[in-house]
């Protein structure tokens, strides 16, 4: 894995470090075939129980695709006509979101900076933001005659509603940490200095709770956005049943009636 990616494990927590700060995290091959690997290895790993999404620097988060190399590889793909430098998404940002937003156990993103872009795609494939109040988004695409990739194309509608969605990825434009809470991208915005202890802290937590009910609550989530009530109500028995076995059910069960802080397993 490239150093451009920092991947550590620890009591269950995987933590992901986007390591360019000088280009502002800007996604090289390098840098997205790295977090590729690293995504898929925190969500493959039965123990790493949550999975905390972060980034070196002060400034950025991430500023999606490196452009000065991705002209380099356009002029290339027009001289030979081979068109490969657009399946970077298929290659890199699609198994990257799979894997993030897929992710059987609760994925945190610490956004320190300005996330744009396939960052911004990256934030929103995470199940719970901390913002520094420093932080800003930029959907960015068509500032650069593209459409939408990294997911946003269904992250986003989720999270702010279709309208608002196609107006920001119309007009691309700065979303401060304040009006990014406001909309609902961000579910928490703390001082930037205490940006990583907080989503540290919370990705802890995670990690140490029920994973299984997570992985669970994340299914049901997902499979009720696009089925009807009826399927999703079915789906809910399915998920429950299966929650409801969990050696960690169990576990809470005898906690709460002897009034003890339950010690979940994961499983």
């Amino acid at each position: 894995m490239a150093d451009t990616v920092l991947y550590t494990v620890s009591d269950g927590l995987a933590t992901i470090t986007l390591n360019r700060p000088e280009a502002m995290n800007a996604l090289d091959i390098a840098t997205k075939v790295a977090l590729r690997e690293a995504a898929e290895s925190a969500a493959a790993d039965d123990a790493v129980r949550a999975v905390l999404l972060t980034a070196a620097g002060d400034r950025a988060f991430c500023v999606g695709q490196d452009l000065k190399e991705h002209i380099g590889l356009l002029n290339a793909d027009r001289e030979s006509g081979s068109g490969q430098t657009m399946s970077t998404v298929r290659e890199h940002y699609n198994p990257i979101v799979r894997a993030l937003a897929g992710a059987a156990k609760p994925v945190v993103a610490a956004v320190n900076g300005v996330a744009a872009g396939a960052g911004f795609g990256f934030a929103l494939a995470a199940d719970h933001r901390i913002v520094a109040d420093t932080a800003s988004f930029n959907t960015s695409f068509a500032g650069v005659a593209l459409s939408a990739d990294s997911g946003l194309s269904w992250t986003l509608p989720r999270a702010v509603g279709a309208s608002r969605a196609t107006d920001l990825l119309l007009f691309p434009r700065t979303l401060t940490a304040q009006e990014a809470a406001e909309l609902g991208i961000a579910h928490r915005v703390v001082p930037a200095a205490e940006l990583r202890a907080e989503a540290e802290k919370t990705a802890r937590k995670l990690a140490a709770g029920p994973t299984l009910a997570y992985a669970a609550i994340k299914e049901s989530v997902a499979f009720g956005l696009t089925h009807s009530l009826a399927q999703t109500l079915e789906k809910e028995d399915e998920l429950q049943t299966r929650a409801g076995q969990s050696e960690d059910h169990a576990i809470a069960v005898r906690a709460f009636v002897a009034k003890e802080k339950p010690v979940y397993l994961g499983r």
